[in-house]
């Protein structure tokens, strides 16, 4: 059975959802140390989190990438991640969801959450046919991201290192058994078009 185009996979509970981001150690170990991010992390810019385990290995190079070496998965509440997409407008204007360019723009200026669809990837990092969704959270997105909806803070780069190895092996049975296991998270007819495909 192939997977449908736009579908957010995820790790899941009944209330909680994990999403991955990458930092420089003097970020993240605190974050993971703490539970949460340290008082440099910045509330001013826009943050991205990923509920794809290898969409971020792709973006922070399996850790090795400068400046992403420290892997988190961040436990949030459920509520706080459909808040935000309930609150999102697609990173990129498509005539079919928009009225006009004019109207994407202003509905972009004002939301706090910014929806991107990219390839999925596969073990070798490759794209695959499906998208994966990365969510930009700015403002009162990122405040009650760090302040309100985090759960718990868990330093996955052994993780990462442990299956990149096995990929380089060429082991990838092994390698696929240790990743996460990201279900099809649902979402209802009264969330934004951009997240139905």
């Amino acid at each position: 059975m192939t997977e449908p185009r736009f579908q957010v996979r995820a790790r899941h509970t009944a209330d909680t959802i994990t999403v991955y981001q990458a930092y420089r150690p003097g970020i993240g170990g605190p974050a993971a140390r703490d539970g949460r991010f340290p008082a440099e992390w910045k509330r001013d810019r826009m943050t991205w989190i990923k509920p794809s385990f290898l969409w971020m290995m792709y973006r922070c190079g399996w850790g090795l990438k400068e400046g992403q070496e420290t892997v988190l998965a961040v436990e949030i509440r459920r509520e706080g991640f459909e808040w935000a997409l309930r609150h999102s407008c697609l990173s990129h204007y498509v005539p079919e969801l928009y009225e006009s360019q004019a109207t994407w723009q202003r509905e972009l200026r004002r939301s706090p959450a910014r929806v991107q669809w990219d390839p999925e990837r596969g073990l070798r990092l490759n794209p695959l046919p499906h998208r994966s969704l990365q969510l930009g959270l700015a403002g009162e997105a990122a405040a009650r991201y760090a302040d309100e909806w985090i759960v718990g803070i868990e330093d996955v780069t052994p993780l990462a290192r442990q299956v990149h190895g096995l990929v380089r092996e060429g082991e990838l049975e092994r390698a696929a058994e240790l990743l996460p296991e990201e279900r099809p998270y649902p979402l209802d007819d009264t969330m934004p078009a951009h997240l139905r495909g």
